[in-house]
């Protein structure tokens, strides 16, 4: 014999269901965010203030992995050519500079791909000198001799060559990290992971810089500066 439905509890008069609060939009001042948004609703001159604001950033980030300005020019043009043409699917989820490194990131990503192989990576931007990340492992050229050139030019190469050896994603976070000064929340959204992988993949990074970079870190002087990739920053 079949069993009869149960009977639904009769809701009382006024009662409703409890009703979730509404997701506060934390990326609601961003003013990045805001230039979008108004692209999306028809702004033409809104994306071209979006361009003009993080062309330099992007450019920025483009050429670390490339090292080359032509092509960082040209793959930065790309960029913002894939936010024009993804332009009607974005939502405001996060900052709009996550949204927009994270396309960065896979362009360069891309083209090295297609190279088949990595090119170093470049420690410094055209028209500026040397990360301070780096410059306090080298002597001041100002007051060195030929011998501490030589041995700043090769420390240098060495950096970018351990640094190009790293597994895509190391490097990558090490990139966006120490070159970029983005923190590990911002990462966490260019990769598409967690914060606590962010921190891991930075801390494995470090243990094999300072693996490949050991015999030219030991010949620092006992007082000075300690290994950039050697703190922990958020």
């Amino acid at each position: 014999m079949a069993r009869k439905p149960r009977k639904q509890p009769r809701r009382r008069a006024g009662r409703q269901d409890p009703v979730e609060p509404p997701v506060p939009r934390v990326w609601a001042e961003d003013p990045d965010v805001q230039l979008m948004l108004a692209f999306q609703q028809g702004r033409r001159d809104a994306f071209d203030e979006l361009v003009r604001r993080n062309a330099p950033k992007v450019f920025s980030v483009v050429y670390r992995f490339v090292n080359d300005t032509a092509e960082a020019e040209d793959l930065t043009q790309e960029v913002f050519m894939r936010v024009l043409r993804t332009a009607s699917r974005y939502t405001a989820k996060a900052k709009f500079t996550t949204w927009l490194y994270r396309i960065a990131t896979n362009v360069s990503l891309n083209a090295l791909r297609a190279r088949g192989k990595a090119r170093t990576v470049s420690l410094e931007l055209p028209g500026r000198g040397p990360d301070e990340e780096f410059e306090r492992h080298l002597p001041d050229e100002a007051t060195a001799d030929s011998g501490e050139r030589m041995a700043r030019a090769e420390l240098r190469d060495r950096i970018a060559d351990a640094l190009d050896a790293l597994p895509e994603t190391q490097r990558t976070a090490i990139i966006l990290n120490k070159y970029e000064g983005l923190s590990y929340e911002d990462i966490a959204g260019i990769l598409d992971c967690s914060t606590m992988a962010v921190k891991s993949l930075l801390s494995r990074a470090r243990g094999n810089l300072r693996q490949r970079l050991s015999r030219y870190l030991a010949r620092r002087p006992p007082d000075s500066e300690p290994d950039p990739d050697e703190g922990d920053e958020s």
